[in-house]
């Protein structure tokens, strides 16, 4: 497309940031670092590809880091002027069965809208399904670390192949197996109950 108009020259402005993640778009580019503030006025949506290969503390928790996450990016804001940003994340997760111990694919399709915070006593007015997301005071977020920790909590803690229904009949999972698996039900039974 040439851009050059009666002698004049409009080029489109290079982005400033280099870009981190690649886009399905040829001409659009998820920024490394985003300022929450201005892309919730701008109503900016971002949506891009990443490697499983490159989300570090997902790995962790993965058979391996083949595939990859497609993902969908949104600010904006809410009837109530709640500011937000919504993801929209599919990926298939490698896992290893816990029943099995053989590798399957754990399907991930989510959608979740982040409330934008700058102080916590913002939570209590956030409305029903909002997740709060208290920003920095610089209003800076990595759109890549959103979406990590999003697959990240998409993770069971005891991951299970669909369709070994039949051999939980035969060795159920004792409560002792899902305490060890879940790191934070150790700390449930220390906090005082009210």
């Amino acid at each position: 497309m040439n851009n050059r108009v009666a002698g004049l020259t409009a080029m489109a402005a290079a982005p400033n940031i280099p870009p981190l993640m690649s886009a399905e778009l040829p001409d659009l580019r998820v920024p490394e670092v985003l300022d929450a503030w201005r892309m919730v006025a701008a109503r900016r949506e971002f949506k891009g590809t990443l490697p499983l290969s490159s989300l570090a503390r997902l790995k962790d928790v993965l058979l391996d880091a083949e595939g990859l996450v497609h993902f969908a990016i949104e600010f904006d804001r809410d009837a109530l002027q709640v500011p937000y940003v919504e993801l929209r994340i599919q990926a298939e997760l490698p896992l290893q069965c816990q029943r099995t111990l053989q590798r399957f694919l754990q399907p991930v399709d989510l959608v979740q809208r982040l409330g934008l915070m700058r102080e916590e006593a913002e939570e209590a007015g956030l409305p029903e399904g909002y997740e709060p997301l208290r920003l920095p005071a610089d209003g800076m977020l990595r759109p890549v670390d959103l979406v990590e920790d999003e697959l990240i909590l998409a993770v069971p803690v005891v991951p299970v192949m669909p369709g070994t229904e039949a051999m939980e009949k035969d060795w159920p999972v004792q409560a002792v197996e899902l305490e060890q698996a879940n790191p934070f039900a150790a700390l449930a039974r220390l906090k005082p109950s009210n």
